[in-house]
């Protein structure tokens, strides 16, 4: 890893001094082992101590914000979760439930959220469990996907239910029984009303009486793994996330094309702020991983994923260990790199449930206690 600083001066934006992104003086490089801890302009020094990574980390987030939309102060709502239906399990109960992520301020309307949640049913006397948030994939099926009901090798909802882990799998916008018109949204990005709604789905986990509030983590693929990863940004009470195909750099991803990233779905201002240009964009997704640290991430990245081609995970990842470094943490950021395509093959859920069972402190029993 090198120590000299590779990026020593980026140009000034309009808001708080951050750079565009692509903009570094000199030519430097942008995603070098110290892209990260190097000044981000006169406001902004370099990091050059632990201490100094929490004035830096809140920049990144709010340059995350002029893209995904402003991160609302969390709701006061109650959850007011409704229980729709039930099924026994060999080792839990799986509810169908909704609950209420947020009220529109606007229209007082109520932002309900369908939603698996998976409770072990062998639990002894004030036994607390890890939990776990399971985002699903891009797929119509939603939550149903990653509950054994879509491709055999996307089941990690049930499966880490089995394991012990009391899980919650709510739909993301648009897929399953979320029916959701994004126009009427108080929100800029379908991005930012997921970060709203699994904000919400880890306080109703919280809520729980068979949850450790300080045992839980985030796991998804593809839509769910960008999605872990981003709750993990905004939500420092997600102990460890781990993303299955779920990223790589933007100038990597279909060769700098970010049509895919700039629906309504998704991040619409990729477009219209940013003219869908990696280069003009003020986050990139190593910046997302340094602010989860030092907390655990286990990035999961095919050699041959068509849609995250993994030489944009290596580029970012001597920049993300720098930063785990500087906190101590060197351990708890990982990255698998498996020969397959865009997948979630078994043996990397297996190394996936592990990596979640260490970061969270399970027995090595695998039963989530």
């Amino acid at each position: 890893m090198r120590n000299a600083l590779t990026a020593v001066c980026l140009l000034a934006i309009n808001l708080c001094g951050l750079p565009a992104f692509g903009q570094v003086a000199g030519g430097g490089d942008r995603f070098g082992a110290d892209a990260l801890l190097a000044g981000r302009g006169e406001a902004d020094g370099a990091v050059r101590s632990a201490a100094d990574w929490p004035r830096r980390r809140d920049r990144l987030l709010e340059a995350m914000q002029r893209v995904m939309g402003p991160l609302p102060a969390p709701s006061a709502a109650p959850l007011d979760v409704k229980v729709l239906a039930e099924e026994r399990g060999r080792t839990f109960v799986r509810q169908t439930i909704e609950y209420t992520a947020e009220v529109d301020p606007r229209s007082g309307r109520a932002e309900r959220v369908p939603a698996y949640l998976y409770l072990p049913i062998d639990l002894k006397a004030g036994e607390k469990r890890p939990a776990v948030l399971a985002l699903h994939p891009t797929s119509k099926l939603g939550k149903a996907e990653i509950a054994g009901a879509g491709k055999p090798n996307r089941q990690y909802g049930l499966e880490l239910a089995e394991r012990g882990y009391v899980v919650i799998c709510p739909d993301y916008p648009s897929f399953g029984d979320y029916a959701k018109d994004f126009a009427a949204s108080p929100h800029a990005s379908g991005t930012m009303q997921g970060i709203v709604n699994h904000r919400r789905a880890v306080d109703l986990l919280i809520s729980l009486s068979q949850v450790d509030g300080e045992r839980i983590g985030a796991i998804g693929h593809s839509l769910g793994g960008h999605n872990a990863l981003f709750i993990a940004a905004f939500d420092s009470r997600i102990k460890a996330a781990v993303t299955s195909c779920g990223w790589n750099l933007f100038p990597d991803y279909y060769k700098g094309d970010l049509t895919g990233w700039s629906s309504d779905r998704y991040m619409p201002r990729i477009k219209s702020e940013f003219g869908r240009s990696p280069d003009r964009m003020p986050f990139d997704f190593h910046e997302v991983i340094a602010t989860i640290a030092p907390r655990a991430v286990l990035s999961i990245s095919p050699t041959q994923d068509a849609n995250f081609a993994a030489e944009g995970v290596r580029k970012a990842v001597p920049s993300v260990a720098a930063v785990y470094a500087l906190l101590g943490a060197e351990r708890a950021f990982e990255v698998e790199y498996p020969e397959c395509a865009h997948d979630f093959p078994p043996a990397m859920r297996d190394r996936a449930y592990r990596f979640l069972d260490v970061a969270l402190r399970v027995q090595t029993d695998g039963r989530g206690r």
